[in-house]
């Protein structure tokens, strides 16, 4: 017999990326070209209806290519700035970046270290070459790794700061 507690749904959790100053800087620079060439796409519009010779279907296609360009950009960047994240659903760990995403089963997750260097490292089944870094705010690290150890208990976890993580057991 199932108790209620048994099939009760994990809810979805959810961490905020922390990007580093230089990716904001970056995120910064490519709005402001985003901008810069809307701008000048515009001011060569305006000169190219002033002078009257509409006909050119080549001008035509280079002011909508660059348009869709630099709107395509300027959405890009805010919707890394928006909706960069991580999701932690029942069975997935999901990396958002914008329009981006990758999928990993909870279920392969074998280890989690908080480096000494404070980076949070997911290691999965195969430890030697699969593994992901999460950037979240330092004082999230508890928060994300007991949210893990909700959906798979038998994650080994570790907040010693080893350089090197412990050997497995496991043959390859």
């Amino acid at each position: 017999m199932q108790t209620g507690t048994e099939n009760a749904k994990i809810p979805n959790e959810k961490f905020k990326y922390r990007f580093p100053p230089t990716f904001i800087a970056m995120f910064c620079v490519g709005l402001l070209l985003s901008a810069a060439g809307f701008a000048i796409n515009t001011w060569q519009l305006v000169g190219f209806l002033q002078a009257g010779d509409l006909s050119s279907v080549y001008e035509w296609m280079k002011y909508i290519l660059l348009y869709l360009a630099s709107g395509f950009l300027a959405v890009l960047i805010v919707s890394m700035l928006i909706r960069s994240q991580y999701v932690l659903t029942e069975k997935e760990l999901i990396m958002q970046f914008g329009i981006v995403r990758s999928r990993y089963e909870i279920k392969k997750i074998y280890s989690v270290y908080l480096r000494s260097n404070n980076k949070l490292t997911v290691y999965f089944d195969d430890f030697k070459t699969k593994f992901i870094v999460v950037s979240v705010r330092d004082v999230w690290y508890d928060e994300f790794i007991k949210a893990l150890l909700a959906r798979n208990e038998r994650i080994e976890c570790s907040i010693a700061g080893e350089e090197n993580p412990p050997k497995t057991d496991k043959k390859k």
